[in-house]
């Protein structure tokens, strides 16, 4: 579907970077996502803090910026409601949805004007992987993929997901927007899976592979494995069944087909599956998922779908068949090694640098 573009007759230097916090209880973070927005080399940027009915300090914190900043303050309502608000609250061309214990790059929303153009729906930019204390792990996210960029309709369609960034690693375009706010209270929770599926189907997106934010993996993150457990598998399945009803929903309404088996063709939504019924079994979700068969799906949609090179293929689906077939005592390993990679020993990592310098 053709979105009209909204910056038609602007100039780069005309477009307005809104960025919107979002913050519940992250007062510990909260002053350097707030002077990170505020400290943008490029001029014509709105600072938004929506706070979700904070009970710590934060409300204090923004109360100190005074006009610096446009408050938003409403009772605990999730992270759904905190966008709808900003967003609302907003005037924007462009619309970067920060979280509290993010921050971003002092140059982002510049590089970001730079690379704008008309009709996009959004361009979305690799985030630094930072410790509680902001100290660099020497990654960034994606670690392994490029961004995908370009016309991303058929690959949403036919997979139900592309290769991006969590919601401070996304600037999206107000027009574009229009078309799928305000957020449903369905995914008040899951707002970001919201946005991340739907944006493509209403314009190009761009991607810039140079890290332009900061994503902080800490105890209190319930995506980022600062602590290694199976309720984030869970959470991931079922925000991704979720996601995957949303998109069958909305394609329809383009007039779109999603396959019978959008399920089983994404292995990143497969891996979860399988490490969440070979961790914990008694607790898995979805009762009729058997290990071998999960194994079966993996390497189908690797050497069907993935577009990796064959050593990428090989080495993901020896996973698959690693992890299907031996007891959990082997197969935990290979699950945290391989989805948790701050928990690697020192040698398992340097070993899969080198390969992955002699498959690059």
């Amino acid at each position: 579907m053709e979105v009209p573009p909204m910056e038609q007759q602007q100039t780069a230097n005309e477009l307005t970077v809104s960025i919107i916090i979002n913050n519940y209880n992250y007062d510990r973070f909260l002053a350097q996502a707030i002077d990170s927005a505020l400290n943008q080399t490029y001029p014509n940027i709105e600072v938004i803090v929506v706070d979700d009915g904070s009970t710590d300090a934060s409300r204090q914190i923004i109360a100190g910026y005074g006009d610096a900043i446009k408050p938003v303050l409403q009772p605990n309502s999730k992270q759904g409601i905190a966008f709808n608000n900003g967003f609302h609250h907003s005037s924007g061309d462009i619309i970067i949805f920060l979280d509290a214990d993010d921050y971003l790059e002092p140059q982002a929303a510049a590089t970001i004007v730079a690379a704008w153009k008309p009709g996009l729906a959004k361009i979305h930019y690799r985030l630094r992987v930072v410790d509680a204390e902001g100290q660099p792990s020497g990654v960034s996210y994606p670690q392994a993929n490029q961004l995908s960029q370009g016309d991303l309709t058929q690959i949403v369609i036919n997979f139900g997901s592309y290769a991006g960034v969590p919601t401070s690693g996304n600037a999206l375009s107000r027009t574009a927007m229009t078309q799928v706010f305000p957020i449903p209270d369905a995914f008040k929770s899951t707002a970001d899976d919201y946005l991340s599926v739907l944006m493509p189907l209403y314009g190009p997106v761009e991607a810039i592979e140079e890290p332009l934010g900061n994503y902080r993996i800490h105890t209190n993150n319930q995506w980022a494995l600062a602590t290694f457990s199976c309720d984030r598998f869970r959470r991931f399945i079922s925000h991704d069944r979720q996601r995957c009803d949303l998109l069958k929903i909305r394609a329809a309404t383009l007039g779109y087909t999603v396959p019978q088996d959008l399920e089983y063709r994404f292995f990143g939504r497969i891996w979860s599956r399988l490490a969440s019924l070979k961790l914990e079994p008694e607790h898995h979700p979805v009762s009729s998922d058997r290990a071998i068969a999960l194994s079966y799906w993996g390497i189908r949609a690797i050497l069907k779908y993935s577009g990796f090179n064959s050593s990428k293929k090989l080495l993901y689906s020896l996973w698959f068949v690693w992890v299907g077939m031996m007891p959990r005592p082997l197969a935990k390993p290979a699950i945290v090694w391989l989805l948790a990679p701050q928990f690697r020993p020192r040698p398992i990592q340097q070993i899969l640098t080198r390969f992955r310098t002699a498959i690059s």
